[in-house]
């Protein structure tokens, strides 16, 4: 399944018309990131997200509403906080290569 998704991920996602929207530049840092491999905020951020995630889904399978959904709620704020600081990185990844 996961071979079929990699086959169809870019003809269901082409290459984006520009770069400048966020979340295009979230993702083009993550890729840039993942490669580079700092040591950075982002790595603790990522891991706080993961963690959440996981808490979450215990929450689910034990039935436990309020511990999923504020874990749910974690997950997603840190998510959202991980992709602002990919955006960072790709402008600032787009500087460096201007200098």
């Amino acid at each position: 399944m996961l071979a079929v998704w990699f086959a169809l991920n870019p003809v269901v996602f082409p290459r984006p018309a520009h770069e400048r929207a966020w979340s295009t530049r979230a993702m083009l840092g993550e890729e840039q990131w993942i490669v580079d491999r700092p040591r950075d905020a982002a790595l603790a951020v990522n891991a706080a997200a993961s963690a959440a995630s996981v808490i979450a889904l215990l929450g689910a399978r034990y039935r436990r509403p309020w511990p999923a959904g504020a874990a749910c709620a974690a997950q997603m704020a840190l998510t959202l906080v991980y992709w602002e600081q990919m955006a960072r990185y790709y402008d600032r990844s787009l500087e460096q290569d201007e200098r």
